[in-house]
């Protein structure tokens, strides 16, 4: 059975969840478990379709970074899915760890993504020490602020304080702060 498995770092990349979705059912995913959230917080989605998985089946993401957050954590998943007899297949890469060369293939490529994750970050640190010391880094705004609207909208329609916190990925403090620190 083909197990696939969706996610985005945020609520608004609406459209390349849809895409996931579309590609992980094009190449006959039975199953599909999706989530929008940051890869570093706990993924539910994830833990659920690595739990359903059973010997022989196939865990099917659109691309690496989809999945795993930096080389340890892709081991991990992997060799989770290796003790249950369950492969891994990536798409984009036309990856698939049921063969040598794919878990080699793996390997490689999990490495040149995580160097290609810590350049981005480090010339991002560059760039904002650069703007600080022009004098022109403002920060980014609290998540409160960003979020204030939408905490508004969803008390609006009924939703309690946690349930809002769950649907915007933020906590039940902030969710408080945006409803009385911004009307």
């Amino acid at each position: 059975m083909l197990i696939g498995y969706a996610r985005t770092s945020t609520l608004e990349q609406k459209a390349s969840i849809e895409t996931q979705r579309e590609s992980l059912r094009a190449i006959g995913c039975e199953r599909v478990y999706e989530e929008q959230i940051s890869s570093v917080a706990l993924r539910e989605a994830l833990k659920d379709a690595m739990s359903y998985s059973r010997e022989g089946d196939t865990l099917v993401v659109t691309k690496l970074d989809r999945l795993a957050r930096s080389v340890r954590h892709l081991g991990e998943i992997v060799e989770d899915l290796e003790q249950k007899g369950v492969g891994l297949k990536i798409i984009d890469l036309g990856l698939d760890t049921k063969n040598a060369t794919g878990k080699l293939m793996l390997n490689v490529l999990g490495s040149v993504a995580q160097f290609e994750r810590e350049m981005m970050l480090e010339r991002q640190r560059e760039g904002i020490a650069k703007a600080k010391a022009e004098g022109r880094y403002k920060g980014r705004k609290p998540t409160a602020i960003r979020k204030a609207a939408e905490v508004r909208q969803l008390v609006a329609e009924g939703l309690s304080k946690r349930e809002i916190a769950v649907n915007l990925s933020i906590s039940e403090r902030s969710v408080y702060r945006c409803l009385h620190n911004f009307d």
